[in-house]
């Protein structure tokens, strides 16, 4: 729970870190999207499509398969912090200032920074360019992550101006941030994403390194605003796709207050393996496996007993 309630000291309350922004995106809400990526999560969830967006601070990624070993990136690292080695770059991170001089020169695009700091005008900008692919298919703009509940002030700004423009706007959240912030973003967000990720307690700190006691409060309480949520739920055979698991969760979004609450379903994959890699850090699928088309028709006939629609995807 490093990051719990922790803000990017380093930036202000117009600019905050960014580590993707993704057009065109049809899953992340309503219509056509763009999906702004901040960085920083209280989580660390052990099957996280985005690694690189758990840390609040800026990453270098290198793939040693792009890597054509020319030298350039050494060559030009004003602190002396890199090494071609018959194993590809070597950094010595004690030396790396993480300033990105490598990536800019590296011809082969072998290595790459995560994490941007932008001001919300930067944004809006980028946003603006997409407003008639949105408007035409009733889109717009959702903020992801990481957390986007760890930059707030940012959070707040971003989604006070496309409220000015009239732009939907959804929030992708795991939940754990203080209440009065979440209610807070509430009071300017026309969706909530919320990803629920399962129900015990400690099974739920085994797989993402912590409890889901403030999670599930903060629901209950989003709810009672009367606030427009889709549950999202990682679906893992050997995590939480069991019958147990997936009752209990039933129970809960059924028990919610305001209308019936949408399930959205998202299968594991380990697709995002790559990415560990990049970042020299290991991918442990251990007990994960993607679930099975019953595990799948399991989950939907269950919610439906509880009067929630579930689908895979959205």
């Amino acid at each position: 729970m490093a990051f719990f309630n922790q803000h990017i000291t380093t930036m202000n309350n117009h600019s905050a870190l960014i580590f993707d922004t993704k057009p065109y995106s049809i899953n992340d809400g309503p219509g056509i999207r763009i999906t702004i990526f901040l960085k920083g999560c209280p989580l660390s969830c052990a099957w996280c499509h985005n690694p690189e967006g758990i840390s609040p601070r800026v990453q270098k990624l290198y793939s040693k398969a792009k890597c054509i070993g020319c030298g350039t990136c050494v060559e030009n690292c004003p602190k002396g912090a890199l090494t071609l080695t018959s194993e590809g770059i070597k950094t010595d991170t004690y030396t790396c200032d993480l300033c990105g001089i490598c990536a800019d020169v590296c011809p082969a695009k072998a290595t790459e920074m995560s994490g941007k700091p932008v001001t919300v005008e930067e944004v809006m900008k980028v946003i603006r360019r997409e407003t008639v692919m949105m408007d035409q298919s009733e889109g717009g703009v959702t903020i992801s992550g990481g957390e986007p509940m760890m930059q707030s002030d940012f959070l707040i700004e971003l989604l006070d101006a496309c409220g000015k423009e009239g732009i939907h706007r959804a929030v992708d959240t795991a939940g754990l941030s203080k209440t009065e912030t979440l209610l807070e973003v509430a009071k300017r967000t026309d969706l909530f994403l919320y990803d629920l990720k399962m129900m015990d307690p400690e099974r739920h700190k085994k797989f993402t390194g912590v409890t889901n006691d403030k999670i599930l409060e903060n629901l209950k309480i989003l709810a009672d605003t009367g606030a427009n949520i889709n549950i999202r739920i990682p679906l893992i055979k050997g995590v939480n796709a069991d019958n147990g698991n997936i009752r209990q969760s039933a129970e809960f979004v059924a028990s919610l207050p305001g209308e019936k609450k949408l399930v959205s379903l998202l299968p594991y994959h380990n697709v995002a393996i790559h990415k560990y890699d990049k970042l020299g850090q290991e991918y442990n699928n251990g007990e994960m496996e993607e679930p099975a088309v019953g595990d799948i028709e399991m989950a939907i006939r269950i919610f439906g007993e509880y009067g929630l629609i579930a689908a895979v995807g959205g």
